[in-house]
């Protein structure tokens, strides 16, 4: 749907549209408010808050940037309140990486050597997602969030910037680092890791 219509349809309260985006993003909001907060249950509360957020203040939404990042900003926001309240952020220190790894786009300069020789075995295995799973679910919050929008749900760079708030220059280094960490969990994993690397 155009987003000109979908915002007339939203401003005019219409229940078929906040139902269809309800449908349509719930599911990426429920995956990011999980990356801020303890439960599943905590994230749900999140995302509710959020799309009352969104009903109140629809007629106030200016259009300085896309209907998502406002609504994915409103959920940052709850979920950054919530999360700060369940104290759960803990430091981690980060381990050097290799910046040769990877190209200067960010993206793996070439995948984990198992992925090369049996790609959709290595990534149906179900075994190599929850190390993928577990891995972010350990990184630093900022980490964890940024990855999460950009590796997992999809969003573009500046669309990531603009719902958190960051610079380019800080997504950027956020990414790269969290990457970095599920390569190498991957590699450790697979049994491939460079403990020069590594350490």
């Amino acid at each position: 749907m155009d987003e000109a219509e979908l915002l007339r349809r939203l401003q005019a309260r219409d229940e078929s549209a906040y139902a269809e985006l309800v449908r349509a993003w719930s599911p990426s909001m429920l995956r990011l408010a999980r990356t801020y907060v303890a439960s599943q249950a905590v994230a749900e509360d999140v995302v509710q808050e959020a799309w009352l957020g969104v009903l109140r203040g629809i007629d106030r939404f200016e259009g300085r940037s896309s209907l998502k990042t406002w609504v994915f900003r409103i959920l940052v926001n709850r979920a950054m309140t919530r999360g700060k309240r369940e104290a759960r952020t803990v430091p981690v220190e980060e381990p050097a990486v290799d910046p040769a790894r990877f190209t200067p786009e960010g993206a793996w300069a070439a995948p984990p050597l198992r992925w090369q020789e049996q790609p959709e075995a290595a990534l149906r295995s179900a075994e190599t997602l929850a190390v993928v799973r577990d891995t972010i679910s350990m990184l630093p919050p900022m980490q964890r969030i940024v990855i999460t929008m950009r590796d997992l749900e999809g969003f573009e760079a500046e669309e990531t910037c603009n719902a958190l708030g960051l610079t380019e220059t800080n997504q950027r280094v956020l990414l790269h680092r969290a990457r970095a960490k599920v390569r190498q969990a991957l590699e450790r994993h697979f049994g491939e890791a460079d403990e020069a690397v590594l350490t």
